[in-house]
């Protein structure tokens, strides 16, 4: 083994410890609203033409940063710059797994949102949940609010190597064949273009930074104008 390989495994080992560690963060199954999710008064805002939901855990809430620059805020100006009105409130739980954002869907729907942005369950993989419950919580997720006619956008995740290849590719395979199941908007890679890149991630090397969320707004812009689009017709 090269000096190389090993370096890159040492890291990788860090970043598993430290992903570790942060699942001790507070509200990993609460149903309670988000502390940074404003009240959007039952879904119905002054000027807006509608609702987005960006459901997720602390890549969502953005662990870290500033409110105005977690990915749901950097979302909401793009749109808006491409002329969409819609208010992105941003209810992401630092430590939630995919139990806790089935455990609070009532919340999320008395918001009224048009279209829901789904980005969970990299906190259920790090800690060893069979990958088939995150499929059956993401599925009842999806169901749920495909019954209420909400137009869901879901995020794929990629699941660290060191847990081994059986459950990294039962983990990484559920994503794009919920999509297809259900037929909902999906984007295959949450942290495309962020993962693994120092410059676009914090001193944890775990959570982005301004510009990594940038990136990821950015990289979700077209699936969530195709949402749009899709909850319009």
């Amino acid at each position: 083994m090269t000096f190389t390989q090993l370096a890159s495994g040492f890291r990788n080992l860090l970043v598993f410890i430290a992903m570790i560690i942060l699942l001790a963060l507070p509200g990993c199954d609460s149903p309670a609203p988000p502390q940074n999710a404003e009240p959007v008064n039952e879904g119905k805002t002054t000027g807006a033409e509608g609702v987005i939901v960006a459901m997720g855990d602390s890549l969502t809430a953005g662990l870290g940063v500033a409110p105005t620059e977690s990915y749901p805020a950097q979302l909401e100006k793009l749109l808006a710059e491409r002329g969409l009105n819609y208010r992105v409130v941003n209810a992401g739980i630092s430590g939630e797994t995919s139990s806790g954002a089935k455990a609070r869907i009532d919340w999320v729907l008395k918001l009224n949102p048009a279209v829901v942005i789904l980005e969970t369950g990299a906190n259920d993989g790090l800690r060893g949940i069979d990958p088939k419950l995150v499929e059956e919580n993401v599925e009842q997720i999806i169901v749920r609010l495909k019954q209420e006619e909400i137009t869901v956008v879901l995020t794929g995740m990629m699941m660290l190597t060191n847990l081994g290849k059986t459950y990294v590719t039962a983990f990484n395979d559920l994503y794009p064949r919920l999509a297809r199941q259900h037929e909902v908007v999906f984007m295959p890679f949450f942290l495309k273009d962020v993962a693994a890149e120092p410059t676009k991630n914090q001193a944890d090397g775990i959570h982005p930074n301004p510009a990594g969320y940038q990136i990821i707004a950015a990289n979700l812009l077209p699936y969530v104008e195709k949402a749009i689009q899709i909850a319009s017709d």
